[in-house]
């Protein structure tokens, strides 16, 4: 069976690691990440399948490296992905360099780590010929925590997980997988469209809003303090504003988790594969007027989003944003007019009226599916969800099964073509 024929989910958990056992673990990630990077400085640009690279590297990360032949033959599959990942970045016109290897992670799979789950513990494999670690799954109190569901099941195996160690802490990221079905191996896939704003700091495309209003008033409220503290000049008020500072940045990585994991249970809410952005390089200087990012917030956002949704099985992507602000999401239309005011979208062709945000969260989720189509590495992703049903991009809206109607805000979809202005 190839991986399209498995449903696959991660469970994150943290690891109670003994000293000695945390030495062993800490210098097989060494080993690991020596042997990646003897692979790649051996492939790059000249081969990127796993099998080639496993042919041409293999040998020499066994002969420079403790690391056992299971992690050898691992080591090859990641560099090969990783290879991959930087010819798909080029292809989009992005710059790609080669890899290099500093995470603390190891990745592991069915040969080189043991799940129990009756005993809540995991065994995994190290480098040379030191003896297998042996350590405690720290799971939630309560037995509805997500990871149960997997652990405690039948129906998913246990397949290739990945170790991390950050913050002093250890935790594995535990991949499980069940074969799909004949019909669901037939089944179109389906995506959350995510656009990112001024005035809300990310809209979906089923019509879920999570404004910046209580945001920019409380930033607001902390620029007042900070001005004050400021003025005073003083060494107190020198300390006191690097605590206010440093509350203000908690205040928002507080906000930015919260719709984080409100944009993922969207998801999970409509049977979503994945979550889609637009790519957000430039971002800033397409939302200069949002008051409620600082340097980090989009990406911070994006990367909360990101982990949240690998430990629930969802892919994240993106996609490219142009003219998604201005196109209409109904008949394809591209114009400058088409957005009167910030929040406002207007088409000049066919009438549609809707949120700007919202409109173009649809967008993104559109251009996201169209570029599927085309691609030879798509993730069998074909549709994207609305509050009331979903929108496949040649077939147009569907309604779902116990929708009698269409929300206000999801119009039938028309098969569309793009269309651009004479002014374009």
């Amino acid at each position: 069976m190839s991986d399209d024929d498995y449903h696959r989910r991660t469970a994150i958990t943290r690891l109670a690691v003994s000293p000695t056992d945390e030495l062993l673990l800490r210098d097989t990630i060494e080993e690991w990440k020596q042997g990646c990077q003897i692979a790649v400085d051996k492939a790059w640009e000249r081969c990127h399948s796993k099998s080639d690279v496993q042919q041409l590297a293999y040998d020499d990360v066994r002969e420079n490296t403790s690391l056992g032949s299971q992690h050898a033959i691992l080591a090859c599959h990641q560099a090969a992905e990783n290879i991959k990942s930087c010819i798909s970045r080029r292809q989009d016109g992005k710059k790609a360099s080669k890899p290099t290897y500093t995470s603390p992670t190891v990745t592991y799979d069915s040969r080189t780590m043991t799940v129990f789950p009756e005993k809540e513990q995991v065994s995994l494999t190290t480098y040379g010929n030191h003896a297998r670690v042996r350590a405690d799954l720290v799971l939630p109190d309560d037995e509805e925590g997500y990871q149960h569901q997997y652990l405690d099941s039948e129906e998913w195996e246990p397949t290739e997980s990945t170790l991390h160690y950050r913050d002093g802490d250890w935790y594995l990221h535990l991949g499980f997988r069940k074969p799909k079905t004949t019909d669901e191996a037939t089944e179109n896939g389906t995506v959350l469209g995510v656009d990112l704003g001024v005035n809300e700091i990310a809209v979906t495309s089923t019509a879920r809003f999570f404004s910046a209003g209580e945001l920019n008033h409380k930033r607001r409220e902390f620029e007042r303090v900070r001005g004050d503290l400021q003025e005073r000049g003083t060494r107190n008020a020198h300390r006191t504003l690097e605590t206010v500072s440093g509350r203000e940045d908690e205040y928002v990585k507080h906000v930015l988790h919260s719709v984080a994991n409100g944009i993922v249970e969207e998801a999970l809410h409509y049977d979503c594969d994945g979550i889609v952005f637009e790519e957000l390089g430039g971002i800033r200087e397409r939302l200069p007027e949002a008051a409620w990012h600082s340097e980090w917030a989009f990406d911070r956002l994006y990367e909360y989003v990101e982990y949240k949704a690998e430990a629930r099985g969802l892919f994240v992507e993106t996609t490219n944003p142009k003219n998604t602000s201005k196109r209409c999401a109904e008949c394809g239309y591209i114009h400058d007019n088409n957005r009167p005011s910030r929040d406002m979208f207007e088409c000049q062709q066919c009438g549609n009226q809707n949120h700007a945000d919202y409109n173009a969260a649809k967008n993104v989720a559109d251009v996201y599916l169209r570029r599927e189509q085309q691609s030879s590495r798509g993730r069998g992703v074909s549709q994207y969800a609305l509050k009331s049903g979903t929108v496949t991009p040649t077939r147009g809206y569907t309604p779902y099964a116990d929708a009698s109607e269409a929300e206000s805000t999801d119009k039938p979809h028309r098969q569309r073509s793009e269309r651009v202005s004479a002014s374009e």
